[in-house]
């Protein structure tokens, strides 16, 4: 009788344990593990990053977890009040945040979170179910509340100021305005719209962020001030050369020229250890990962399935690409790390948070109403 009732109770809890989707899981783990051997040789010389990781990593799975047992009609109902709180809790970290390294990011609730992290999945959250409230009839009114849905929390981060969480968020409200239907024309219309008003941004950006395109530009004329991350950051991937130095044995990395060599920088320390051809793997698996998302975007069942998954996705794209590009001194130096593969515990969750709901979405797409 024992026994039949323990594989009853298996029955029922199995759904649960097997949500997880098999190519998306693998791709993760993949990046994982090729983080973790590079965060071990990155973090010679700092005890305990490697284990941090370890348990970072152990609640990212979690937090997957519970999100993929999620189902996207429970999405739909809870965008509204998440879109909300991470508004108000960025609003108390305008009146009350912790200031640290001259950013006001932080909230303290026993222990400091950084809400703009939350908004990165809140944002395409309130996008993707505003316009699946309005699918059929969308006006040029729609677009124009989906972009001031955007701007004010853009508007609360770029103040902190925190410019690489800002450019994240708009690029996933973006992707789902975007992919909502927004015309070329209005699109094209936009990138002059933006062109134009470059002068009047340039004004209004801090005088750091401004040092930080000029640093961009030509590195050398600040070299051991502004210019050294980008200085010692291509030195790095370029000394990698096809092959690399070999685990372990990066000089920049553990002489310490890499500055945050296990957060923002921990491409350079693969680059210089791993080299192109360890790039290339890296590329591919980045790669796999964002085709796995857009094909679970294009085979999601409804039109809010579609713009979440495509801006999760989106998400993971942009993380790759602007850290990729900021190592290698093609993008200005704004603070975004490398997924999967950056020591971290909020960026992590918030990773996990977005694979769980690519999860959810293939899981559930048969259970969804068209």
């Amino acid at each position: 009788m024992r026994i039949n009732e323990r594989r009853s109770l298996w029955r029922r809890m199995r759904p649960y344990f097997t949500v997880f989707d098999g190519p998306l899981t693998l791709i993760i783990l993949a990046l994982l593990t090729v983080g973790l051997v590079t965060l071990y040789s990155a973090s010679i010389g700092i005890p305990g990053k490697v284990d941090d990781q370890l348990r970072n990593i152990a609640m990212c799975f979690f937090v997957m977890w519970v999100v993929a047992n999620i189902t996207p009609q429970m999405m739909m109902r809870i965008a509204v009040p998440a879109y909300v709180l991470a508004v108000a809790l960025l609003v108390a970290v305008a009146l009350f945040g912790t200031v640290k390294l001259g950013a006001r990011r932080w909230l303290h609730i026993g222990i400091d979170i950084q809400p703009s992290e939350f908004m990165k999945i809140a944002m395409p959250l309130m996008l993707a179910w505003f316009f699946q409230q309005r699918a059929g009839h969308l006006t040029w009114h729609s677009y124009l509340i989906a972009a001031v849905l955007l701007a004010i929390p853009v508007g609360l981060i770029a103040k902190q100021p925190d410019l690489g969480t800002a450019l994240l968020v708009i690029m996933a409200g973006f992707c789902v305005i975007f992919l909502a239907g927004l015309s070329w024309k209005a699109l094209a219309a936009l990138v002059v719209l933006i062109g134009a008003s470059l002068p009047v941004v340039w004004t209004m950006m801090h005088t750091y962020q401004r040092e930080r395109v000029m640093t961009l530009i030509d590195p050398s004329t600040d070299p051991l001030g502004k210019g050294f991350h980008i200085i010692q950051s291509t030195i790095a991937v370029g000394s990698g050369g096809i092959t690399g130095k070999g685990w372990t044995h990066g000089t920049q990395a553990h002489l310490e020229f890499i500055p945050e060599r296990t957060t923002d920088f921990i491409f350079a320390v693969f680059s210089e250890e791993f080299g192109l051809a360890g790039n290339l793997v890296l590329m591919l698996l980045y790669l796999l990962l964002i085709g796995r998302g857009l094909m679970i975007a294009a085979g999601a069942p409804n039109f809010f399935t579609r713009l979440l998954a495509g801006a999760v996705t989106m998400i993971y794209f942009t993380y790759a690409f602007v850290n990729m590009g900021m190592v290698s001194g093609i993008v200005p130096v704004v603070g975004v790390p490398l997924p999967f593969m950056s020591y971290g515990g909020t960026a992590l969750l918030t990773l996990g948070l977005g694979g769980g709901i690519l999860m959810s979405i293939q899981r559930h797409r048969k259970l969804v109403q068209t």
